[in-house]
């Protein structure tokens, strides 16, 4: 099974948690290969930041570490981050955040997605792109209080999402981008609804995380703050539902521990470790909610081997573009 999605935190952050160490926890819970994500400290957004981070990898399980690269509104670090994709295998998408969440590669202002899209189709990037989507217009931070935990799911209600993943639809759709966007940790029904749709013309995924399926926004405690927030009762059963129809196309975790006091006490860090629950939710938690074999296989593997052109499927696509040279 495929962690298409996980914070390591090695660099300034390592007392946090260590690729080393997220490899053993996945190998707890059956998982075998992960994908890293870029909003580390510091940032992973050149290629020299990518080769420091291949020397962080555990020699045996350099055949299971992906890593993301982050985009920013710099020209020439996209062109870098486009090489970089293409250059390393392991160097698995590019990622976006169009509103802060933990680390500094927001990109919040519409203009500047739009120019991350407008070079991506002129460097004819045609990999993945991944965007955490809160749009920050829609937030309302003064809702948000530590002595009433659940009060994060008001600051950044669910408009806040629905929204951006708008934006981020209509910016490929106007751009005329070739690749794959994908719409990560996907929270409430309206934003799967919007990525369904684009489906007919946009190449578009999207994935859940174990705890905005398992958990709704009452769950108590400042343990269980993270971005996106907790939704309400009647969205969490939407979600399960739609799993279920296979409008969701695979599981990601979004595994970001922080240590216990930064989610207890100021800053109140948001983020959590869902790594730890992934076989209990795969395992336990789907099938007793009706999730059948065949479409538990497409949600933690052959979904995200497909398109990211992993094991089998990577020999599929050499083959298919062998095939297309033999024919010119």
């Amino acid at each position: 099974m495929i962690d298409p999605h996980v914070h390591c935190r090695d660099g300034n952050q390592s007392y946090k948690e260590t690729i080393a160490h997220v490899f053993q926890i996945a190998d707890s819970q059956g998982v075998t290969k992960i994908f890293d994500m870029p909003n580390t400290d510091p940032p992973i957004l050149r290629e020299i930041d990518v080769l420091n981070r291949f020397k962080l990898v555990p020699k045996e399980r350099k055949n299971d570490y992906y890593m993301y690269i982050g985009a920013t509104d710099d020209e020439t670090q996209l062109k870098e981050a486009i090489h970089c994709a293409r250059k390393f295998k392991e160097v698995i998408g590019i990622k976006m955040f169009a509103g802060h969440s933990v680390g500094n590669l927001a990109l919040p202002n519409i203009s500047q997605q739009q120019k991350v899209f407008r070079v991506l189709v002129d460097e004819r990037y045609e990999g993945v792109l991944v965007v955490h989507c809160e749009r920050e217009d829609q937030m309302l931070p003064e809702k948000w209080t530590a002595k009433i935990p659940q009060s994060h799911s008001w600051a950044r209600p669910k408009e806040a999402e629905i929204e951006s993943v708008r934006d981020q639809i209509g910016l490929a759709k106007e751009a005329w981008f070739k690749g794959t966007l994908h719409i990560p940790h996907i929270s409430c029904p309206e934003a799967v609804k919007l990525v369904d749709e684009a489906r007919e013309f946009l190449r578009i995924t999207c994935g859940v995380t174990p705890h905005h399926i398992m958990w709704n926004s009452k769950k108590q405690g400042l343990l269980y703050k993270m971005n996106p927030p907790l939704r309400d009762e009647d969205d969490r059963i939407k979600m399960l539902q739609l799993l279920r129809e296979g409008k969701i196309d695979w599981i990601e975790t979004d595994h970001a521990p922080h240590a216990i006091g930064e989610k207890l006490y100021a800053p109140y860090m948001s983020g959590f470790p869902s790594l730890y629950i992934y076989k209990e939710f795969v395992e336990e938690f789907l099938p007793r909610h009706g999730v059948k074999v065949d479409l538990l296989k497409k949600l933690t593997y052959e979904n995200i081997a497909k398109t990211f052109h992993i094991g089998e499927f990577e020999i599929k696509v050499k083959k298919k573009k062998k095939k297309e040279k033999t024919n010119i």
